[in-house]
């Protein structure tokens, strides 16, 4: 061999470093692209599990929920489906204590401040009395004011205040208060003032009565981290 010629040796190490050099590259690429793709994989199976287990509690809750409404149907329409309703009525009737469990309880706590329904309530049930003079009811139609009250998740009686005057004899009077006692709706009677004579008494109430806004329903989504 002439000076400076690299040996057949030399060149064959020179190859075979190269070569070392391109399997470690690949291997380390190999093994790093493993470790990320482990660690994805794993990360992805555990939101699969934790999606999955979500899923088996929806399911779960869904059942019970169809299992409730089919025992809230059944107790419904016992409720709904009797001779005599809950005030001795007809439910089947028109009259001022007439009319379907159901009925009485959406009369008794409505979902809505509907004031003219109370003053007309109130009406049928003073001019049913004998002897009972109606001066006046009044109050605040506070319809528009509380339209946005409608439906609530966490519903809460909110009152109707209300003042009803009236004229009659003694007795007449006292079952005013009876009158009252025997409403479908819930009166909390605030005040009461009296004037005039045994044959010409003039009572004014002030009180109150509630509606009870819808409960609404919300349906969630929930989103799996």
């Amino acid at each position: 061999m002439t000076a400076g010629t690299p040996s057949v040796k030399r060149m064959l190490i020179d190859k075979a470093n190269a070569r070392i050099v391109v399997y470690v590259s690949v291997a380390a690429f190999i093994l790093v692209f493993s470790l990320v793709a482990t660690k994805t994989l794993v990360s992805q199976a555990a939101y699969q599990n934790r999606v999955i287990s979500a899923k088996r509690t929806a399911v779960n809750q869904l059942k019970t929920d169809i299992s409730a409404t089919s025992q809230l149907k059944s107790a419904y329409d016992a409720f709904v489906n009797t001779p005599q309703n809950a005030i001795n009525g007809n439910p089947s009737g028109t009259g001022t204590q007439d009319g379907s469990n159901a009925k009485i309880v959406l009369d008794a706590l409505p979902s809505s401040y509907d004031f003219p329904g109370l003053t007309t309530a109130l009406d049928n049930l003073l001019s049913a009395q004998n002897g009972i003079k109606i001066n006046s009811i009044s109050g605040t139609d506070d319809e528009l004011n509380q339209a946005s009250n409608q439906t609530s998740s966490s519903p809460q009686a909110s009152p109707i205040p209300f003042s009803v005057s009236v004229t009659g004899n003694y007795p007449s009077i006292q079952n005013v208060v009876g009158v009252f006692e025997r409403s479908i709706r819930p009166i909390q009677v605030q005040t009461v003032q009296i004037s005039g004579t045994s044959d010409g008494i003039t009572m004014n109430v002030t009180a109150q009565t509630y509606y009870q806004p819808a409960k609404s329903l919300n349906i969630n989504k929930k989103v799996v981290q």
